[in-house]
């Protein structure tokens, strides 16, 4: 049956100045998760099995396979010998919808577009984000000093990223963890569409790609702020949708990409 904790203990060798010891660590738990839109399988992620509910909603919100989060009807958890499936329920018409365009795809960490069944299908953006939040640079830099104790799984396995959503004053109101940050973000989309979320920014704990941006845009995500630097399409499409684009946002910095706008009591251009 397919491990359903998110960590697992496995013995190990440890090498420190020259001496061995045999020991234990805590390794992240990675398994394969089937999501099947009524009855029919669309797709295989490789993912930590923990808040698959959230997962669900939040990747058919940001899949596009459903506009709103009333579409997804019922859910179930279903661990098997192989894997984790998701039988998810949505309406007739957005099942419908995606037999037209389905795609099967097979995930593996930390995958964007795989399994896409044409070029064309990469640029099939959602429409540019309406929202204008605007947050202060001390709010960034207040919800970055907040983040590394707040991702547990991380703190014990080392392997992980994290999505988190902050308020406008920088503190962080919700966050999800998995091997591949798609998921996380995922993850936190379905968890902030199952509540209500004050106005924000999205902080990732990767590089900022191309589908990071277009799942925001589709949950009206109008900031986006990452650890690491962003791809030259993650850019483009930003600008495109209206994003305030961040990355390197640690240590009290970030670059700004996009959407100057976003970000207000900017010191002065030296």
């Amino acid at each position: 049956m397919a491990k359903t904790d998110p960590t697992e203990v496995r013995p190990v060798l440890r090498q420190y100045q020259a001496e061995l010891e045999s020991t234990s660590d805590l390794i992240a738990v990675e398994v394969p998760v089937a999501l099947i839109y009524n009855g029919i399988s669309h797709a295989v992620m490789m993912a930590s099995p923990e808040n698959l509910e959230d997962f669900a909603l939040g990747f058919s919100l940001g899949e596009g396979i459903i506009e709103y989060p009333s579409e997804l009807y019922e859910t179930e958890i279903i661990p098997s010998v192989s894997g984790i499936k998701i039988q998810i329920e949505i309406s007739a018409r957005r099942f419908q919808a995606l037999k037209h365009k389905r795609r099967f795809l097979t995930g593996q960490t930390g995958c964007g577009i795989c399994g896409s069944e044409s070029l064309q299908q990469i640029y099939d953006l959602p429409d540019p984000v309406g929202k204008k939040i605007s947050v202060s640079c001390a709010a960034i830099s207040k919800a970055m000093q907040q983040l590394p104790e707040l991702q547990p799984l991380n703190n014990m396995t080392g392997a992980v990223h994290a999505a988190a959503w902050a308020d406008i004053d920088g503190n962080i109101v919700q966050i999800r963890e998995d091997i591949g940050r798609h998921n996380a973000l995922d993850k936190l989309i379905g968890a902030l569409s199952a509540s209500d979320t004050p106005d924000g920014f999205l902080l990732m704990t990767s590089r900022a790609s191309y589908e990071i941006i277009a799942k925001a845009a589709r949950a009206n995500i109008n900031i986006i702020a990452a650890i690491s630097a962003p791809t030259s399409l993650a850019v483009d499409i930003a600008a495109q949708l209206n994003i305030t684009l961040l990355g390197f946002a640690r240590n009290e910095r970030f670059v700004i990409y996009t959407e100057q706008a976003g970000i207000k009591n900017l010191p002065e251009e030296s």
